[in-house]
């Protein structure tokens, strides 16, 4: 039996005006309004391109596009057999699951930003190198690492495709040296913080303490973790993996094949990302895969009903 996993994208697939390419349709004006009203301001406020500076407001744009997405879905009967979200995307993917209130990924995704943002307000960031095997990547990392200017390997995008977490310039230096030893290419990504690395440790702290605070149930739908790729059941295991991964890296590439081994053979990826999507396409070619933002909501909507009446 064919199996759909959809898939959120996290921080670094914003754009200006992301809000107004979303669906039609009531179930989407329901999550703006329950967005607008949790924030106690109009969220078309955080999706701006002077907005889309802060962290903060990438994030709620983020959560935000993607529950909306996966809502006009829903209205319309078509449901995932799994959920998967990359970083922040995460917290989308447990909303979808049922595992978390909107309102309450709202406020804790807000805080998750503030917290990244006060850790390391400049200087700091992510790259990623195309190209190299990670175990040539640590190399240089160990080799080239420096204390003042720490840089780590933070996620597993695809086999030869990792991100880089620290100080800019520690990162701008290992992308000179991964171009120089035989990278297809290497350069900086739009993240202002040095997400998924252990610089961040006091921040998964801090989090996890707020997460304990708001209400986790058992997910409606299998929910893929960052941290380990493996398919997550237990309320308190998901909490744990969202609260870590922002210190963790993220084993996308591996989760994304737990997904495939599970049966997955169409992938949708929620708005605003392309990704995810490439991504699953370039590593399992013979799955039908799609983004709402690339392929069209309506496409994607076409392709999700036919598959659901071939069952």
């Amino acid at each position: 039996m064919l199996k759909v996993a959809f898939l959120f994208p996290g921080q670094g697939s914003q754009k200006p005006g992301l809000l107004n390419e979303l669906p039609g349709g009531n179930a989407v004006k329901e999550v703006l309004e329950a967005a607008s009203e949790t924030l106690n301001e109009n969220v078309y406020n955080h999706h701006s391109k002077e907005s889309l500076c802060s962290t903060k407001s990438v994030q709620i744009s983020l959560l935000t596009a993607g529950i909306a997405g996966f809502k006009a879905l829903e209205a319309e009967g078509i449901m995932p057999n799994f959920v998967a979200g990359h970083s922040v995307g995460g917290f989308s993917a447990a909303v979808a699951a049922g595992v978390i209130d909107f309102k309450d990924a709202i406020n804790t995704v807000k805080l998750r930003a503030e917290l990244m943002e006060r850790a390391y307000p400049q200087g700091y960031g992510m790259g990623v190198v195309i190209g190299m095997a990670a175990d040539t990547l640590q190399s240089l990392l160990s080799q080239y690492f420096d204390e003042k200017f720490p840089v780590f390997m933070s996620n597993k995008n695809a086999p030869d495709q990792i991100t880089l977490s620290g100080a800019l310039s520690g990162i701008n230096r290992i992308l000179n040296v991964a171009k120089e030893n035989g990278a297809h290419s290497a350069s900086l990504l739009n993240v202002s913080t040095p997400s998924h690395c252990p610089l961040l440790s006091s921040v998964s702290q801090e989090l996890g303490e707020a997460l304990d605070d708001i209400p986790f149930h058992r997910p409606l739908i299998p929910y893929v973790s960052n941290r380990g790729a493996r398919l997550l059941f237990k309320p308190g295991d998901i909490r744990l993996d969202l609260a870590e991964s922002i210190s963790s890296p993220v084993q996308w590439h591996d989760a994304s094949t737990v997904l495939y081994e599970n049966g997955t053979r169409l992938f949708i990826e929620m708005p605003p990302g392309n990704v995810l999507s490439r991504l699953a396409a370039k590593g399992f070619p013979d799955a039908r895969v799609m983004s709402i933002s690339e392929n069209g909501y309506d496409d994607c909507l076409y392709i999700a009903k036919r598959e659901k009446s071939n069952k």
